[in-house]
């Protein structure tokens, strides 16, 4: 391709007449993707339509920024696509857990892993949260400044830690939330570099992160040791992995628990702790939001600490839709692709295989054209049930078809439960009060900490 150049194709969905071109130089997309993805992705959805196509070399990218072709990739034709293969590097800490794996292996472990996460499942597990919270929050003290973004990272740690395993982690293995968020962040950085050594070249860089898998494996593999199959009962996930077998009576390999269990950790904590600490920036800037929180919290608790039954929408309504809220504006998964492997149609035209799908939950989230302000705070669009039904490709920050996250209904709990908690105890105020920027990493987490002083209620 002369002087590297990759073309821009904006295409509408009400007809083909209206593609129109902006010739890109590669590097400048490159440059521009990686000083400011979320920036570059919205400006070019929300200035140009509901697909993007970047010719860059022989790769068609599309991105998609309306519910309908997110819908087609997601859910109508989600057969006729793949996740691309993610980095070795990252293959490498996950193995070939739920978010690396495609077709049979894939819908094998889904379905061995899923009772753990059913509904009835998880309203068991609320006592454990509680309890995990509640000693958290019994460490603070009025009048104290407090990072909340490292409080929540810790704290859902613990909680997907002791659901996992039923044990303390931080006491049998501190490093370990350590060595995950190590492991997982090179393989972030790697991935975005445009030019990076070779993995096995032992640089710096190379050997902190291998050092962080072999202590990271190694601290998964004593806590699968502490699971004897012909020990008492236990309840925790790991225990039921164990105990699952898929349509031929056969049982998980080891191998395969290692994978699921680096791919649990980081999923069970990552996100909800990134939406946790947002949810504290917001609330603080809106702090007329967070005493409605509260006033809602004291008629149905009447301070009693919170069940899986009592943060239900109907029971916590706007509880729920600051949840929502804050899901919308900031999506922990801030981008997701796919590759077709057949021919597909979207929109008014046809793409071979081999074509990529990026679809951003940022992008859509803060689209007017779904959102009225979509820049602003505004829980109340939630308490509308028309409005959330009305739109269910306009809002994924869960993905959406077979491949929806299948701990959602797990992370919606306990982030309802741990919010209730901490503002049952305690208000807070934020030393920078301001907008706090979004930086898209594995997940999309604040740049800098989120800081407030306590105060007990």
């Amino acid at each position: 391709m002369s002087e590297a150049r990759a073309s821009v194709a904006i295409r509408r969905k009400v007809t083909p007449a209206s593609i129109r071109r902006t010739p890109w130089g590669l590097w400048d997309l490159y440059r521009r993707l990686g000083r400011d993805p979320l920036g570059t992705l919205t400006d070019l959805a929300h200035s140009a339509g509901d697909i993007v196509e970047f010719h860059a070399g022989p790769v068609r990218v599309l991105l998609l920024s309306g519910p309908d072709p997110i819908a087609d990739v997601l859910v109508k034709q989600q057969r006729l696509f793949v996740k691309p293969r993610g980095p070795l590097v990252a293959a490498r800490v996950l193995g070939k857990g739920l978010l690396t794996t495609e077709g049979p292996v894939w819908l094998r472990s889904r379905r061995m892993i899923q009772p753990a996460f059913h509904r009835q499942t998880i309203a068991g597990m609320d006592g454990a949260i509680v309890a995990m919270t509640q000693r958290h929050l019994d460490r603070w003290r009025g009048g104290e400044v407090r990072d909340l973004t490292e409080d929540m990272s810790a704290l859902t740690f613990a909680i997907a830690a002791d659901n996992l395993f039923g044990a303390d982690v931080d006491r049998v293995h501190p490093d370990l939330l350590k060595n995950l968020t190590r492991a997982m962040r090179h393989a972030h950085h790697r991935t975005r570099a445009v030019l990076r050594w070779p993995g096995w070249l032992p640089t710096p860089n190379n050997r902190a992160f291998l050092l962080a898998v072999q202590q990271l494996d190694a601290a998964v593999t004593d806590m699968m040791t502490q699971h004897p199959a012909d020990g008492p009962p236990r309840h925790d996930v790991l225990a039921m992995l164990m105990a699952a077998r898929d349509a031929q009576q056969q049982p998980l390999t080891r191998q395969e628990l290692r994978d699921h269990i680096h791919t649990l950790l980081l999923a069970g904590h990552e996100t909800t702790a990134t939406t946790l600490s947002w949810l504290w920036q917001l609330l603080g800037s809106h702090p007329e939001v967070g005493r409605r929180v509260e006033q809602e919290l004291d008629h149905v608790l009447a301070g009693a600490p919170p069940t899986a039954a009592d943060v239900e929408i109907h029971r916590l309504p706007y509880l729920n839709a600051v949840i929502a809220e804050t899901l919308r504006l900031y999506p922990p998964v801030w981008a997701m692709a796919r590759r077709a492997v057949a021919p597909v149609v979207l929109g008014t035209h046809t793409y071979p295989a081999g074509t990529w799908a990026v679809m951003s939950p940022w992008v859509v989230h803060r689209d007017a054209r779904f959102y009225p302000n979509p820049g602003a705070f505004r829980p109340e669009r939630w308490l509308d049930s028309g409005h959330r039904h009305a739109l269910p490709l306009a809002y994924f920050p869960f993905g959406a078809g077979p491949r929806l996250c299948i701990g959602k209904p797990f992370a919606l709990t306990e982030m309802a439960l741990v919010a209730a908690l901490l503002l049952q105890r305690f208000r807070f105020t934020l030393t920078t009060p301001g907008p706090i920027e979004a930086e898209p990493l594995i997940t999309l987490r604040p740049k800098h900490p989120i800081l407030a002083t306590i105060t007990a209620r």
